[in-house]
This record gives C-alpha cells, sequence and structure tokens, in this order.
C-alpha cells in the first residue's frame, strides 16, 4: 500500500510507531538529568500525536506544563508534522492559536528531520526565542524594547495558563 506520493505505508507506519519520544534537558555536572518533553500518539491513531513539554529550568517558563498537539500527513516524513501549542503562552514565536513560527516547520522541513529534533528545537524556542522572525510583532518589540516587562508578562501567563 502507498500513500501520498507513492511513499510506502508500511515505512511510514514504523517510522511514526518508534513512540513515545522523551527529551532531557542538561543538567549540571553530578546531578540527574531533568525531564523535559514526552511525546506520543493519541490512542490508535498513529498520524496524531500529543506532547508535553516542561518550562525548561532558567526560561520565564519554567514551572509550566505545555501541552502541544502534533498532526502528521501521510507524506510525512517529505512534509513536516503540524506542530501547535495547546495551552496559551506569552511568545514571540507562537501566536494566540499556538501556531508557532520555526523555519524547521515550513521552508527547511528535511525528511532527516525526526519528531525529537522537532520537539527539542521547540524547547530551544522557549529558551531562546527568536525576535527577528516573529509570529507575535508586538510582542516582539517589547522583548527588545522592554525585556522586564516581557519577562513579568511571560511569567505571569505561565503561572496563568500552564500551571
Amino acid at each position: 500500500a502507498t500513500v501520498g506520493d507513492g511513499v510506502n505505508a508500511h515505512l511510514l507506519t514504523r517510522r511514526l510507531r518508534s513512540a513515545p519520544v522523551w527529551l532531557r534537558f542538561p543538567a549540571a555536572v553530578g546531578t540527574s538529568p531533568s525531564f523535559l518533553c514526552i511525546a506520543g500518539p493519541k490512542g490508535d491513531n498513529i498520524y496524531e500525536w500529543r506532547s508535553t513539554i516542561l518550562g525548561p529550568p532558567g526560561s520565564v517558563y519554567e514551572g509550566g506544563v505545555f501541552f502541544l498537539d502534533i498532526a502528521f500527513t501521510p507524506d510525512y516524513p517529505f512534509k513536516p508534522p503540524k506542530v501547535t501549542f495547546r495551552t496559551r503562552i506569552y511568545h514571540c514565536n507562537i501566536n494566540s492559536q499556538g501556531v508557532i513560527c520555526l523555519d524547521i516547520l515550513k521552508d527547511n522541513w528535511s525528511p532527516a528531520l525526526t519528531i525529537s529534533k522537532v520537539l527539542l528545537s521547540i524547547c530551544s524556542l522557549l529558551t531562546d526565542c527568536n525576535p527577528a522572525d516573529p509570529l507575535v510583532g508586538s510582542i516582539a518589540t517589547q522583548y527588545l524594547t522592554n525585556r522586564t516587562e516581557h519577562d513579568r508578562i511571560a511569567k505571569q501567563w505561565t503561572k496563568r495558563y500552564a500551571t
């Protein structure tokens, strides 16, 4: 059986069934790494995944628990998955609908990228936003011109929506 542009359905199924995905945050020397992210299929549908990301330690999102939906098309891995935040977050690269502005989810997608690498990139975005390529211009401007206020609001949103 084939799907998409002749992609072998068996290979697609095998790649998506390699779940769950666990990512750990590097910890200080001599300590255990802390849990950062897990992802896996919702029930029996291998094309629909759910991910949970813990706000990275030391970031304005620390202490938050963020839920994401991941949708794979039959063209995966030749087309990127659609990843959206279900938890509200104050971030210049993530809009109010949960859409994420991340180059590897758009023009810089490669079939060599795994869902682990995608999630690691999203976790990195929570530590270091990219105000040069914002999805929410007003938040990017605030980040660049009034970092104290930006961080206060981001922490407030994390406490309100992600704890």
